[in-house]
């Protein structure tokens, strides 16, 4: 097992490179990838990073040469024979080939395209343009960067003991947890926890301490280079990105009301079984589903990732009633501010009713919570979204307003077209 305080400590030998493989990213990134290189390949995109918690000043933090080091080494980046062997070769969700040959083609020739960074009012302003499917693959590399060389400034100036005890305070947390969740009869859950995590190694170190602690109740990982080299289950669907986008590309307000139908049609033909999860709040969950065509009913599940999670779980049970599915046979993937108490109660509320599993993410890989003075390392909100598709603005209006983004008239009208009314503010918890 990698000894993370000395790795942490000989950071100065750069024998750590922070993202390490294109592979060092979501599955659900690959298969979206995927979708839009067959259906949207010519779309044009402009992703950027969007720091929520304004009171971190990350570009007072990170040194701007060590970001653009990181960032061109990235660039430099192409597919492994290892790599291709796997994607191409290994059984994903019980199908064989799941990336086709000319994607597969596509990928292993694809070189990262160049980005724009600026400093401004103490925060990094960093962008990427250009085809939606190379661009795509920059927001869970860009993510990780951010997260960790914060995390480095911060580790910066402590000695090889502190460091020694940190990690070991963070390593009881995490298996503490972990021995609390034993006790969740028929749990299922994954490692959702790449886009904020403190660090490749130590993701890598709770992933294996998760596949120790609770065996056949962990079900995989989202992060598809350490399901290669764990040889687990690598774990996702789809996102927010593709009805943003979709919905962007809409001539008018007629064809804004059926993208994110559009999206899941496209989705429909390319997959099956525990792949047909619908993620329904991107524009408001209650509406999706008031609105949402009968053949939606029979997907697999729902993915839950904003506002209250019971009452989305409950909403989607009485939907799947109405609809004639009997919500038993359904599965539930709660995926947002997850941690052992919340898991443990969601389990129980909904065991027997449908389906039920989780999708852990921030306080699974970046918890340091109160190991730190004055909160150095708590996790915080960072996200790389599409802001624009063929020069329109992209919006999101999640079940949670302090999760929506894009231009205020833009949501006004997004709004309007979706029906959607007041909504409940919830402290975004990373």
């Amino acid at each position: 097992m990698v000894d993370i305080a000395t790795r942490v400590w000989n950071h100065k030998w750069k024998i750590d490179p922070i993202v390490r493989s294109l592979i060092d990213t979501d599955f659900y990134k690959l298969l979206m990838c995927q979708s839009v290189f067959r259906n949207k390949p010519d779309t044009q995109v402009t992703f950027s990073l969007i720091n929520r918690s304004k009171h971190i000043r990350l570009a007072d933090l990170i040194d701007e040469g060590e970001l653009r080091e990181q960032l061109d080494h990235i660039r430099s980046l192409s597919l492994t024979r290892g790599e291709s062997t796997w994607l191409r070769g290994n059984m994903f969700y019980g199908k064989r080939s799941m990336f086709r040959p000319d994607f597969m083609e596509w990928f292993e020739n694809l070189r990262l395209p160049p980005y724009h960074l600026e400093k401004r009012d103490g925060q990094y302003e960093l962008t990427f343009e250009g085809s939606w499917p190379e661009v795509m693959l920059w927001e869970i590399p860009a993510l990780a960067v951010l997260m960790e060389l914060r995390g480095r400034a911060v580790l910066n100036d402590m000695g090889r003991f502190e460091l020694q005890v940190l990690y070991a305070q963070a390593m009881t947390k995490l298996w503490e947890k972990v021995k609390q969740l034993r006790s969740v009869d028929n749990l299922r859950i994954a490692d959702f926890g790449t886009r904020r995590r403190h660090s490749f190694l130590w993701q890598d170190w709770c992933v294996q301490a998760m596949t120790e602690g609770l065996g056949q109740k962990f079900v995989g990982t989202s992060n598809c280079l350490i399901a290669k080299n764990r040889d687990l289950e690598a774990i996702g669907t789809n996102a927010h990105e593709l009805p943003m986008v979709y919905a962007a590309l809409a001539p008018d307000d007629a064809a804004l009301a059926r993208a994110p139908y559009d999206v899941l049609a496209d989705w429909h033909e390319e997959h099956e079984g525990n792949l047909r999860m619908i993620l329904p709040d991107t524009y408001g969950t209650k509406g999706f589903l008031d609105k949402a065509p009968d053949w939606l009913a029979g997907w697999t599940g729902i993915r839950i990732d904003s506002g209250d999670p019971a009452k989305a779980a409950e909403a989607a049970i009485e939907w799947w009633q109405s609809r004639g599915e009997d919500p038993r046979e359904k599965l539930v993937i709660f995926s947002d501010g997850l941690d052992v108490d919340l898991i443990a109660a969601l389990q129980t509320q909904f065991a027997g009713r449908v389906r039920v599993s989780f999708g852990w993410g921030t306080n699974l890989t970046n918890d340091f919570r109160g190991l730190v003075p004055d909160g150095g390392l708590d996790a915080f909100s960072l996200v790389c979204k599409a802001v624009t598709a063929n020069g329109q603005p992209t919006v999101k209006l999640s079940d949670n307003p302090e999760k929506a983004m894009g231009p205020a008239e833009e949501i006004a009208r997004y709004k309007r077209v979706f029906g959607v009314g007041e909504q409940e503010r919830i402290e975004v918890v990373v």
